[in-house]
């Protein structure tokens, strides 16, 4: 059974960090490329940021360059977000995703999605 779990989302003052986790089980995440997403109400899901399998490669949305880090512990089936100088427009449901082929995860077509985790920048 295929699970992805976000954790670590929260409410955090502009100007702070957060470092969400996304722990996954039932597939090989060795050979999987991983993204998180993020969502809010009336707008479209945008990719954040993707990875690599071997981490090789990595992109990150304009809006987050330079603030969000991805990274991932193959060891552990985790994919991590390390995201700095937090903006109130950061404020969003933050999802993990899971994709066999690196382009199409990086287009919005993952294998498997997580639940979410909520991420609320207060001005």
């Amino acid at each position: 059974q295929v699970q992805v779990v976000e954790s670590g989302g929260g409410l955090v003052q502009a100007g702070g960090s957060l470092r969400l986790s996304c722990t996954t089980s039932g597939f090989p995440f060795e050979i999987y490329a991983m993204a998180w997403f993020r969502q809010t109400p009336g707008k479209e899901r945008e990719v954040i940021s993707v990875i690599s399998r071997r981490s090789g490669t990595t992109d990150y949305a304009d809006s987050v360059k330079g603030r969000f880090t991805i990274s991932r512990d193959n060891a552990k089936n985790t994919v991590y977000l390390q995201m700095n100088s937090l903006k109130p427009e950061d404020t969003a449901m933050y999802v993990c995703a899971a994709g066999s082929r690196y382009d199409p995860l990086r287009l919005g077509t993952p294998d498997y999605w997580g639940q979410g985790t909520q991420v609320t920048v207060s001005s």
